[in-house]
């Protein structure tokens, strides 16, 4: 069903309605309206990584592990499999009359706020620090869930627009000031490009103002949004946050006042109860009948869309397709994908046959809450990383596991004293040929404000410290002697100092979903390759960066970053020896490509990640450092070589200038390689980028 089409069928239904059922609407917790054959709808629901908070689901990695990936092609199916899940849940729940919440099929999803500042709690939702990375993820991961048929199959929803990463603590009252540079350069081009080429659905407003403005209520966004962009489905605000207008940002002095500016400022659904005062503001001239008939026209335009009303194609699909052998098996490969690995002084892949005990120590190491990070869905199994070892490994090698430490408390028992798993950790490695030792965080320590137990930093970080008690289990580990390899569970940049320069590798697994710990086996012995990439920067402090509520770019990111990395964006070996070994500028019928010729010079076959980064020679108004502007992921056996085209699109010749135009540039520098052309990655890969200089007639 065309737009237009949906609309007109929501402009003759709404027309129907009287004012209060009209307003009724405008809720997220929509109740039927039974004379005209409306049934309730309920439009929260979370998708963030597999259909969330609606029981059964397949959990997929993290989207910071999603991130990592770098693959297009696996982010659109995730979306896929969410709308497939999703519509087999809500046919079987509609069946029933169950229209609770979770259990619609607009999906408050994906998360494509940047993730400036390692500090956020939240910044494990995103797809990492990058906008051109994070937009082509986004746009895939939007096209999988939303589909290609008559209707849409279910609606995605970019968050949250904008300008939105912290801190979590005082994100009901925090005014963001970001320049128009920043803004065109850094936080808006990837709800720019779901709007415009995913054509993503709904948009949902963030908590904070921006310049001043609630983001939820603000002339300013709305007119970027569908001025400037052409926005043409719902915006709805996130939870609450009309509220705070009045509550705790101090913009009104009512709620009636609040729900007047959020609608009249281009807010047609409320995630929270404020616009039960929207006839109360009607009512004292603060919001016209037209712009509640409007908000209704949209919302009920996109239930059409949906195929609520005149039925779907999709209506048909059966609650088998619920966590299917499919669908795990697309986790998996998901979470083999995503799995970084940071260093490797050739202790891996471990081999099964030259171990007779392995030593599975630390506390995320059995830890189920590690797998999942949040806004998650239920697992009808969840194989942690000790379990994946176990099964893998069966009765052909010893396995001796201690826990080594709580996540973050000093002792794991009560009466006894701090640390004391201390002594079983150094027992169990003293018996082991090797060690791995799964450190971290998991959803109790970063996340959103008021869903984590980390209420000192309201689901933010203090630092990049791991929990003193696992650094004290790092220390006594590295004092064994024995080989130790790291495995690494957390949404966000750790300090790794210490690890860096003890252990024998390190290996970023986020958190990898349900099946997490399967994978982590089969990375770990070599049955498949690490191939994923950072999508974000390890700092080597935060001394280097600003104040987190300065949300100017500068200083931040591995565009603007003045230090060296500890292990920069883009970086991550595997266990070949893939290069860039020649790179040209090609003319296609749709513009400029990089032609790469890369080459596996090493003895196992890989998947690697070919990266293009572009600096303009003849601007001083260009990011510091040169960007990402091409990616594509290959696989190469031993011995191979092959050719990989990456177009390059219109924006990379751009610069932005201080007043947030873009003005095209002539002069330019292209970079391919599987990381960036930074002084850090040139240092742990060895290997120089291919340069290649081009001027733009």
């Amino acid at each position: 069903m065309k737009r237009e089409e949906a609309r007109k069928k929501a402009e003759a239904l709404v027309s129907q309605m009287t004012l209060e059922e009209k307003a009724s609407q405008l809720r997220y917790d929509a109740p039927a309206i039974k004379r005209l054959g409306i049934p309730a709808y309920n439009w929260w629901g979370e998708a963030l990584h597999g259909v969330a908070r609606a029981g059964q689901a397949t959990v997929f990695p993290q989207a910071i592990g999603l991130g990592a990936t770098f693959d297009t092609e696996l982010l659109q199916k995730i979306g896929d499999v969410v709308s497939t899940e999703g519509r087999a849940k809500y046919n079987a729940y509609s069946g029933k009359e169950d229209r609770d919440i979770y259990k619609g099929l607009t999906f408050w999803a994906p998360n494509v706020n940047i993730f400036r500042d390692p500090r956020w709690g939240r910044g494990h939702e995103t797809y990492g620090e990058d906008p051109y990375l994070t937009s082509r993820l986004g746009v895939a991961f939007v096209k999988g869930i939303q589909g290609d048929g008559e209707t849409l199959k279910a609606a995605a929803c970019a968050k949250h627009y904008a300008v939105h990463s912290g801190p979590e603590a005082i994100r009901h009252e925090f005014n963001a000031e970001a320049s128009a540079k920043d803004m065109e350069e850094t936080y808006l081009p990837a709800f720019q490009a779901l709007v415009q080429e995913a054509e993503v659905e709904s948009v949902m407003g963030a908590y904070n103002r921006t310049n001043g403005e609630p983001c939820c209520g603000s002339p300013a966004l709305q007119k970027i949004l569908r001025g400037d962009w052409g926005f043409e489905g719902h915006f709805v605000s996130d939870c609450w946050a009309i509220k705070d207008f009045h509550v705790h940002h101090m913009v009104t002095d009512s709620a009636k006042e609040s729900a007047a500016l959020a609608i009249n400022n281009g807010c047609d659904l409320n995630c929270g109860n404020t616009y039960l005062h929207i006839l109360n503001a009607y009512q004292s001239g603060l919001v016209t009948e037209e712009t509640i008939t409007q908000a209704a026209v949209r919302l009920f335009t996109t239930r059409y869309l949906l195929g609520l009303f005149d039925g779907s194609e999709y209506d048909k699909i059966p609650y088998m397709e619920v966590e299917s052998k499919e669908h795990l098996a697309l986790s998996e490969k998901a979470a083999e994908e995503s799995f970084v690995l940071l260093k490797n002084n050739g202790i891996l892949p471990l081999k099964k046959e030259e171990l007779k005990t392995i030593g599975i120590i630390g506390p995320n190491a059995d830890s189920r809450s590690a797998l999942i990070g949040n806004y998650h869905g239920t697992a009808s199994r969840y194989v942690t990383v000790q379990e994946g070892l176990q099964d893998y490994l069966g009765d052909d090698v010893r396995v001796l596991t201690s826990v080594g430490c709580d996540l973050f408390r000093e002792k794991t028992e009560s009466l006894a004293f701090a640390g004391d798993r201390l002594s079983e950790a150094k027992i169990v490695a003293e018996n082991s040929d090797v060690v791995l030792l799964c450190v971290g965080l998991d959803e109790t320590l970063e996340g959103e404000e008021g869903d984590t137990g980390n209420s000192y930093a309201s689901g933010d970080k203090v630092d990049l410290q791991l929990p003193k008690v696992q650094r004290d289990l790092m220390e006594a580990l590295a004092e064994t002697g024995k080989p130790v390899v790291l495995c690494l569970m957390a949404g966000s940049d750790m300090d790794l100092s210490f690890a860096k320069e003890h252990f024998d590798a390190i290996l970023q697994l986020w958190y990898p979903g349900s099946e997490g710990g399967k994978a982590a086996a089969r990375v770990l012995f070599g049955e498949v390759s690490p191939s994923g990439k950072l999508p974000i920067t390890f700092y080597e402090s935060m001394e280097e960066l600003p104040e987190f509520t300065d949300y100017t770019m500068a200083g931040r990111t591995y565009r603007y970053m003045t230090g060296k990395a500890q292990y920069p964006f883009g970086y991550g070996l595997t266990y070949g020896d893939v290069r860039v070994t020649a790179a040209r500028v090609i003319q296609t019928e749709h513009g400029i490509a990089i032609e790469a010729e890369a080459e596996n010079q090493g003895k196992t076959g890989t998947d690697e990640v070919v990266q293009v980064y572009i600096r303009n020679l003849d601007s001083v108004q260009s990011v510091k450092h040169p960007e990402l502007c091409a990616f594509a992921r290959i696989h190469l056996n031993a011995g191979e070589k092959q050719k990989v085209v990456l177009p390059i699109g219109v924006r990379a010749f751009t610069v932005v200038e201080e007043d947030g135009s873009r003005k095209e540039g002539t002069h330019f520098a292209f970079y391919a390689g599987c990381s960036q052309p930074d002084e850090s990655s040139r240092e742990l890969t060895g290997v120089d980028p291919i340069q290649v200089d081009y001027i733009r007639e």
